[in-house]
């Protein structure tokens, strides 16, 4: 998630705020990926066509824990250019969002085959496109597997604030 977090910074999460509200794109959340990231299974739910995000997501979330940023909701179309997300035809960065460059040669960095988001699921990806295995490679993650919300940091000293 560079440069939103550093590797070895703690974050505060809000785990009951889905119960009241709806993710939205832009949230960082904390989830349980998909088993096949922990090393099990297939990681995709379905073969993706030439260009195209995985469009299915895995079967059976696993017991880790990722933290990644929410680009795109139940029924949004997203496609990807040069890293970046672009939902039902336009290119989406929400305010105060950074990401750290694709790159034309980096895996999943060009994906202009949309997908469409299903009912109840979220597309999520890393701020370090470049480096992070999100919904591009493991399809859309099913609400349930929603652990909560990051909404500050508070450590190290010198990184404390608001997500």
């Amino acid at each position: 998630m560079k440069p939103t977090l550093e590797i070895g910074q703690r974050i505060l999460v809000n785990r009951f705020i889905f119960h009241l509200t709806e993710p939205q794109p832009g949230d960082v959340v904390v989830f349980h990926p998909p088993e096949a990231v922990a090393g099990a299974g297939p990681e995709c739910g379905a073969v993706p066509r030439q260009g195209q995000s995985c469009p299915r997501p895995a079967i059976r979330e696993s017991g880790e824990t990722f933290i990644k940023r929410i680009v795109a909701g139940p029924g949004d179309e997203v496609s990807i250019r040069r890293g970046i997300p672009i939902i039902n035809g336009k290119r989406s960065l929400p305010d105060g969002y950074e990401i750290t460059p694709c790159g034309l040669a980096g895996q999943g960095c060009d994906l202009p085959v949309p997908i469409k988001v299903p009912p109840g699921h979220y597309f999520v990806m890393g701020d370090n496109r470049g480096q992070s295995d999100d919904s591009r490679f493991w399809g859309p993650l099913p609400e349930e597997w929603l652990i909560g919300k990051a909404f500050a940091t508070y450590w190290p000293l010198n990184r404390i604030g608001g997500l």
